[in-house]
């Protein structure tokens, strides 16, 4: 397993209701959730603006294809030049996991 994380904060003017970034996040995620080897993406917002996106493949070579998908790397773009005041993206392999769910 592969695990994103995703850091950003957006421009002012993206960050109301009907601003162009909402239709493409959301497309962007139905697109992800298309891909070979998604495995899931939850996405949090702090009080500070910050937003996070966690995002899992099975492996780097799927998170590689969702990288340089087309309809992606023009989100990308897009990204820097409208949307993005600033972000960080982490890529990781889990080096330890433990689980836990009680039971109903």
């Amino acid at each position: 397993m592969v695990v994103g994380i995703f850091r950003s904060r957006l421009r002012p003017e993206q960050e109301h209701a009907g601003a162009a970034y909402g239709p493409v996040a959301e497309r962007m995620e139905a697109l992800a959730r298309s891909m070979p080897g998604f495995r899931s993406v939850k996405t949090f917002g702090a009080g500070d603006g910050e937003r996070v996106t966690l995002f899992e493949f099975e492996t780097l070579a799927h998170l590689d294809v969702w990288r340089d998908e087309a309809e992606h790397l023009e989100a990308q773009r897009r990204g820097r030049d409208e949307f993005y005041a600033s972000y960080d993206l982490y890529v990781c392999e889990p080096i330890r996991e433990a689980h836990f769910r009680a039971e109903d």
